[in-house]
């Protein structure tokens, strides 16, 4: 969870670096995204390490890479050196995330089947929120907020760094773990089938997440300019706490349903935002990114049951890393693409796009789960039955 906080303890300083540096909204999209393309590059050499040469070793070493990512973070004087920070963050919450998850997994106590699975996926989205939160909150109250952030993250991963080294490993110790490190996507071919069937939900709603995390303080100040620098931090923690709350609160919901109504949402979700830029207002943008977080996670919450609930744990960390492979890209090339396009064409015009071809997605995604739906045999439970 630390490690999404402070992923997404950034997005309410981009303001700040903005009016300091006078960064372009391009240039806070590739702020943005150096961090998902380096989570990326990570988990496509490093997804299944874990697997091979245990999950305390290489939580460990990531959670201590994590400090030294918050230090650069607080020293940064500019975009490069803010990127290169970012970079080190990303490649270090690569590193950590399939490991993390895969030992949540592999610890799960067999009279709670399915609670590490719900974990894996609330986890991050609660991480997110909490990390826009505390970040909003030390702008207003804290001096040099900028600094401050890090500082108290640094000191969270360090201790973190230190207390796994005294956990109980999971895994037995494989040779050959650096042939782990090619790259490569290991997913298992019995959920193959199910990453393809539910990929475009996953692209349509991590895109949209993109969207608010990159460009969604610039939104608010757009429709509100006068609006105080705290409401603009807090775009992306309203997207982040719909999403763990969403999570929740489907816990028990077949996983196919969820993803089904997750895309549901999706055009609602746009037509809200949207409306802001039309003389609504704030409330209609923060309304759009509360049913964005919603879609958000009643996707994420049915397609990772889905591929995790019967998977053997040789398979965890390499599944979880495919999955986020995916994830980042579709987080990150879509917010670099907007932030080309609000250059050359304003971000007024660029959101109306992005809305509309997160909807088509979602509507592609609806279409496939569907037909997975009407081909699922009625005697597979709701549990594991897979997607076809």
């Amino acid at each position: 969870m630390a490690l999404l906080a402070a992923s997404s303890a950034p997005t309410p300083l981009y303001p700040l670096y903005q009016d300091q540096w006078g960064l372009s909204a391009l240039a806070v999209t590739v702020v943005f995204s150096a961090y998902a393309l380096a989570l990326l590059s990570a988990l496509l050499t490093t997804g299944a390490l874990s697997d091979r040469l245990g999950r305390r070793p290489v939580l460990a070493g990531a959670l201590g890479a994590q400090a030294v990512a918050m230090v650069l973070l607080a020293s940064a004087d500019g975009a490069g050196s803010l990127a290169a920070a970012r970079l080190l963050q990303g490649a270090a919450t690569g590193v950590a995330t399939s490991a993390a998850g895969a030992a949540l997994l592999d610890l799960e106590n067999p009279r709670h089947p399915g609670r590490s699975a719900l974990t894996n996926i609330i986890a991050p989205v609660a991480g997110m929120a909490a990390g826009v939160l505390v970040s909003t909150l030390l702008i207003r109250f804290a001096p040099a907020p900028a600094v401050t952030v890090y500082a108290l993250l640094a000191a969270l991963f360090t201790a973190q760094a230190i207390a796994v080294t005294f956990t109980t490993e999971t895994v037995d110790r494989q040779a050959n773990g650096v042939r782990s490190l090619r790259p490569r996507l290991g997913v298992p071919p019995a959920v193959r089938r199910t990453l393809l069937t539910t990929g475009t939900a996953v692209v349509a709603v991590w895109a949209l997440g993109g969207f608010y995390s990159s460009l969604g303080p610039a939104l608010v100040r757009l429709v509100a300019p006068n609006a105080p620098q705290a409401a603009l931090g807090m775009i992306f923690f309203t997207f982040s706490a719909a999403a763990a709350l969403t999570v929740w609160v489907l816990r028990r919901t077949d996983p196919l349903t969820a993803a089904i109504g997750g895309c549901l949402s999706v055009l609602p979700a746009a037509v809200l935002t949207l409306s802001g830029l039309h003389g609504a207002g704030l409330p209609t943008v923060y309304g759009g990114a509360a049913l964005a977080g919603a879609a958000f996670g009643a996707v994420s919450r049915g397609v990772l049951r889905t591929l995790l609930d019967s998977l053997d744990e040789q398979y965890r960390a390499a599944t979880l890393a495919a999955y986020y492979v995916l994830s980042y890209l579709s987080m990150s090339l879509p917010a670099v693409a907007a932030g080309v396009a609000t250059r050359h064409y304003g971000l007024r015009t660029t959101s109306h796009v992005y809305a509309v071809i997160a909807a088509l997605l979602a509507a592609a995604a609806l279409t496939a789960l569907a037909v997975s739906r009407a081909r699922t045999e009625p005697s597979s439970s709701p549990r594991n039955r897979p997607l076809r």
